[in-house]
């Protein structure tokens, strides 16, 4: 039964696949190779599944091609929109900086016209006192030379009355000039009193309208105030957040920051306008309370250039991968990826993300081409598989100073940035930092 079969089987190849002989000749002899139809049928069949798997090959690198361009596209509409979006809050965060500093000088100027006023205010004062004192003594001076005056009349009434016989004697010479110089001082000491009068009511007219001058600064303080707190807030706030979102505690940065530049002096010094010990004013209190903001918006600042929230690519790009736990694309395995993986051509620029000093340049083994930076906070960021390191060991480099160019070299398949934070030694999510400053810078 098999060799029945195995004989119609062979006739029907023979009749597809015939048997062939393919000669080899040499110059002394003659060799064939004979070619029966099972041979030729697996040739046949191998041939076609290499031409099968070529043509199915070359459509998903077509169509992955395809994907890859639509993903650059998708990828380099978001990075336009973000970089819109980037401009248009630094436009937003200079134009707040210039509206704080404007309302910082209309505040300074309002504060030097209240110390101003607040002088006029206080020689006036001491004028209607001394003005209230003059006009005492001068009462008391009156009422005295009324009362003697009194007395000289008293006396004169006295002596010119008609004695019996009914004749009126004359008056002494000492007398009639007691009398004249008595008349002319109290007829000086009333026109000094009216003009004391006079001047006692402009000195008091003078204080109501300097005293309605004062409210009306107070109320344009007040103004100034509520302006400037309320950028104080709107400019700070952001920022609180985007430490707070990147997992920072904003209490401890703002101390390590205030001791690295623990300088003080200018126009951040608190205001005080009393040296006799007194508690200040709520005025300074509100002016101390916007210049404490104003001094931690400037230490939020100085730690923000100090934190990776910038980007290391500037370019467009696609992320690879994400952190965490991945396929390695070599063995297939499952293992930890602690950062995140920029894909772009090679040579794309590179650039710190923060302020720091570089601790390695050079090679390290999965890697490849590696540079480290170790910025403040215990914070250090890692760009591995680099094409070209632009750095040295102990240089310091700012936020978006260029440290080298993008690449595929040690355990890569192709041309990206291995890009990587830690904190204290402890890998975290690089996108928790570039998320936080998303809506920020």
């Amino acid at each position: 039964m098999r060799t029945r079969l195995a004989i119609r089987l062979h006739s029907v190849l023979e009749r597809h696949f015939p048997e062939r002989r393919l000669f080899l000749r040499s110059d002394s002899e003659t060799r064939f190779i004979r070619l029966r139809p099972a041979t030729q049928l697996f040739a046949t069949a191998g041939g076609a599944a290499i031409v099968a798997w070529t043509i199915i090959a070359t459509a998903i690198l077509l169509m992955d091609t395809i994907g890859s361009g639509n993903y650059r596209e998708q990828a380099l509409r978001d990075q336009l929109t973000y970089q819109v979006s980037l401009n248009d809050m630094a436009t937003q965060r200079d134009l707040r900086e210039s509206e704080a500093l404007a309302a910082q000088n209309r505040f300074n100027a309002a504060l030097a016209r209240v110390s101003d006023m607040q002088t006029e205010l206080l020689k006036a004062e001491a004028r209607n006192r001394e003005l209230e004192t003059g006009i005492d003594v001068i009462q008391t001076t009156l009422r005295r030379t009324i009362r003697e005056r009194d007395e000289v009349r008293a006396e004169l009434a006295v002596a010119t009355a008609p004695e019996a016989s009914g004749e009126r004697p004359e008056l002494p010479a000492y007398a009639e000039d007691t009398l004249a110089f008595l008349s002319s001082a109290l007829s000086d000491t009333a026109m000094e009193r009216d003009k004391i009068d006079a001047d006692a009511q402009d000195a008091l007219l003078q204080a109501d309208e300097l005293s309605q001058r004062i409210a009306l600064m107070q109320d344009q303080n007040d103004a100034i105030f509520h302006q400037l707190e309320d950028a104080m807030d709107v400019s700070v706030e952001p920022l609180d957040k985007m430490f707070r979102a990147a997992g920072l505690n904003t209490d401890n940065l703002l101390k390590q920051v205030r001791r690295g530049y623990s300088g003080q002096g200018g126009p951040l010094t608190p205001i005080s306008f009393s040296t006799m010990g007194e508690m200040p004013s709520p005025d300074a209190m509100r002016a101390n309370a916007i210049l404490a903001k104003l001094d931690t918006l400037n230490l939020y600042r100085l730690a923000a250039s100090k934190a990776p929230f910038a980007m290391p690519v500037h370019t467009s790009f696609r992320y690879s991968s994400p952190f965490g736990v991945r396929r390695d694309p070599k063995t297939g395995g499952r293992r930890n990826h602690y950062g995140v993986d920029m894909a772009a051509s090679i040579g794309t620029p590179l650039y710190s993300t923060a302020d720091g000093v570089v601790i390695h340049a050079g090679w390290s083994t999965g890697y490849g081409k590696l540079v480290k930076i170790k910025h403040d906070f215990g914070i250090e960021t890692r760009y591995g598989h680099m094409s070209r390191i632009s750095v040295k060991v102990g240089q310091r480099v700012s936020r978006g100073d260029r440290i080298g160019d993008m690449g595929s070299t040690g355990r890569s398949t192709g041309s990206h940035v291995h890009y990587e934070v830690r904190v204290n030694g402890k890998p975290v999510n690089p996108m928790t930092y570039i998320k936080a400053a998303k809506d920020v810078f």
